[in-house]
């Protein structure tokens, strides 16, 4: 059988990742008491006026071909938003529509990298990004993402790594799996960085409606010195607790689109009518549902905290934004590999933290989108279990 170079850059990157996560699936499908905190999704369903956005669309005849770069309203709605919120003029020009931020970062990485070039990454990092860094031909360069910075990316350490392959610098902000975001400081410093040694940015800005009380979200697409250089990509599959809808853009000069947008029609020729026009409502009208999302997955965070320090050698990285938390697990002498396979005999599913990057084995990340009840006794049965292995090595 013959096969091309890309399925050996990516071969073995993705189900050892999940191998807890799919044991759990199987275990609950076998009828298993247990409480999975392995993958965040909203805790919310769609929308209904969205879904019925759609629906209308549909019936309205909205199910033909589409714009190669999104339909004109929906990008138009899109640089208005950015406008706004960046500070800054956009136009239409300025975005391309994709099926999801995922694939809009797909695109986005075949427009800045090639064979024989790099992209600095943090690590831990979100599990697809070496996949997609590796789909370029680029090579990935990790970047330590240290928690006494607050697993922030900081300047000095992308500096120490930059070569004369370097062609990007990938942000994440607010970031998965740490929930943390970059400071106006952070990304002035970065931004300084990528001028110096003419290097893209590329920000995926997802959970950028999922910020918690008390934290700020800042985007590189604000600073007007960065305008040549600075690719976005989001979509409105968290803001709106629309996954499955797949409906995501980039963000970026005009020139550049312009380029990828061949790319891009090679790819899939733009995304559904229908779904543009549910796009374009959901973006005019801001969300519904995420200033709840935020406040409840933020009260959940902090009862982590609380119950884990007082009852536990656990420590928990208090996140900024998003749906996930990290969970220092270093005091039980195991590793996050060792600890979430054991923990799931308790009756809870967690991620590792070395399906995200090597800075993270002695963590693991739990999602705070299960429902309060689930929340409470996963937390009893976290500390229990942290408990009887403390009472074991003592």
């Amino acid at each position: 059988m013959r096969l091309t170079a890309i399925t050996e850059r990516l071969a073995g990157l993705g189900g050892g990742k999940w191998e807890v996560h799919l044991k759990a699936r199987q275990m609950s499908a076998a009828g298993a008491d247990l409480v999975e905190m392995t993958i965040g999704e909203p805790d919310v369903p769609t929308p209904p006026e969205l879904v019925e956005a759609a629906a209308q669309s549909m019936h309205a005849g909205r199910t033909g071909y589409s714009d190669g770069r999104g339909e004109a309203h929906l990008r138009a709605a899109l640089a208005e938003a950015y406008s706004i919120s960046r500070g800054r003029e956009f136009g239409p020009e300025n975005i391309l529509c994709f099926p999801g931020t995922q694939t809009a970062l797909y695109a986005v990485l075949q427009g800045v990298a090639e064979p024989g070039t790099e992209v600095l990454a943090g690590d831990p990092m979100y599990a697809t990004y070496e996949g997609v860094i590796r789909a370029s031909g680029a090579d990935m360069v990790p970047v330590p993402l240290r928690p006494e910075a607050g697993f922030r990316m900081q300047a000095s350490d992308i500096a120490a790594r930059i070569t004369p392959r370097s062609r990007a610098i990938l942000l994440t902000t607010p970031h998965n799996p740490t929930g943390a975001i970059l400071t106006p400081q952070d990304l002035r410093e970065i931004g300084e960085l990528a001028l110096r040694h003419d290097l893209w940015i590329i920000s995926d800005e997802v959970y950028e409606h999922l910020v918690f009380e008390g934290a700020e979200f800042t985007s590189p697409l604000s600073d007007p010195a960065l305008a040549d250089r600075v690719i976005a990509v989001s979509s409105i599959s968290k803001s709106h607790a629309a996954p499955g809808f797949r409906s995501g853009w980039c963000a970026g000069p005009e020139a550049f689109c312009s380029a990828l947008l061949p790319v891009s029609e090679t790819m899939l020729f733009g995304n559904q009518p229908f779904i543009a026009d549910m796009t374009e409502k959901a973006v005019r009208e801001g969300s519904s549902v995420a200033p709840g999302m935020a406040t409840r997955f933020a009260a959940r965070a902090s009862l982590l905290e609380q119950r884990l320090h007082a009852e536990t050698g656990l420590r928990v990285h208090r996140p900024e934004a998003g749906m996930f938390a990290l969970i220092d697990i270093s005091a039980t002498g195991m590793d996050g590999d060792a600890y979430a396979w054991d923990l799931l005999d308790s009756g809870v599913a967690v991620m590792p933290g070395s399906a995200f990057g090597a800075s993270l084995t002695d963590w693991v990340r739990v999602a705070l989108t299960i429902d309060d009840d689930s929340f409470a006794t996963a937390l009893d049965r976290i500390a229990a279990h942290a408990n009887r292995i403390s009472r074991s090595v003592a």
